[in-house]
């Protein structure tokens, strides 16, 4: 190969290499799934999609942004039934995902296991039996539950007790949500810390990352040596490529 040939080729791998960048800085974030919060939505494993761009850009979307660009540009609200990726105040070393239950103005309780939004009960229809492996590696056994939010967002959730009135969080205060606040929960709604709890609480619309769209990926492996476990061609006929967000 000529030494002009052997530039030109290095100068497109250069502009390949920061149109990808490009794309993956300013347009999408990559996450894995560390806990069971999220399941049967978003499972231990799963390698997902995060768009940056649906409620604006910010420091927290844009990685290596200076953090005195406190400013949110063309920022959008977020719709109830998104799948969110957050900044939790009070844990700066990691982010979480959730799902939006309520908006700002929004009141919202847990009575028997039962979503109250405003006063109305969430429309809840059974499903079948779900099993899963913590992190722990134990298999939990629950029940798949399809709730309707009242924008008409069918999505799935899981009890895992079966005493509804049993769990940690099955019966709360009514919270309402600050102005420009977000009320979130995991989907696995007896197994997720989340704004029902002191200690994540309301999340302001400045915490938020982006939405996450879709699983690109899934993997059993419990690390990175793992390498017995790191594909599976069922677990990716199930999740590769599958849509997270409504």
């Amino acid at each position: 190969m000529k030494k002009q040939s052997i530039s030109a080729f290095i100068k497109e791998l250069a502009i390949i290499f920061l149109v990808v960048m490009g794309i993956r800085f300013t347009f999408y974030g990559l996450s894995r799934i560390p806990s069971e919060s999220m399941v049967p939505t978003a499972n231990i494993g799963d390698f997902i999609a995060v768009a940056n761009f649906p409620y604006g850009f910010s420091p927290l979307s844009i990685p290596y942004t200076p953090s005195s660009w406190a400013t949110r540009w063309l920022a959008q609200e977020p719709e109830r039934g998104d799948v969110i990726v957050v900044r939790v105040p009070q844990d700066q070393d990691r982010d979480y995902i959730k799902r939006l239950i309520g908006l700002p103005g929004d009141r919202i309780q847990m009575i028997e296991g039962v979503l109250h939004i405003n006063g109305k009960k969430v429309l809840m229809e059974a499903g079948d039996e779900y099993s899963f492996y913590n992190q722990r590696g134990k298999k939990v056994k629950g029940r798949i539950y399809f709730e309707t939010l009242p924008n008409g967002v069918r999505h799935k959730i899981l009890k895992v007790n079966t005493d509804w009135s049993a769990g940690f969080a099955d019966n709360t205060q009514e919270f309402v949500v600050p102005e420009d606040h977000y009320f979130l929960m995991g989907d696995n709604r007896d197994q997720s810390m989340d704004s029902r709890f002191s200690n994540i609480g309301t999340i302001h619309k400045e915490n938020l990352i982006g939405r996450a769209d879709l699983i690109w990926f899934s993997t059993n492996a419990r690390s990175l040596f793992d390498l017995t476990n790191w594909i599976s061609l069922d677990l990716l006929k199930e999740r590769l490529m599958k849509r997270i967000s409504p």
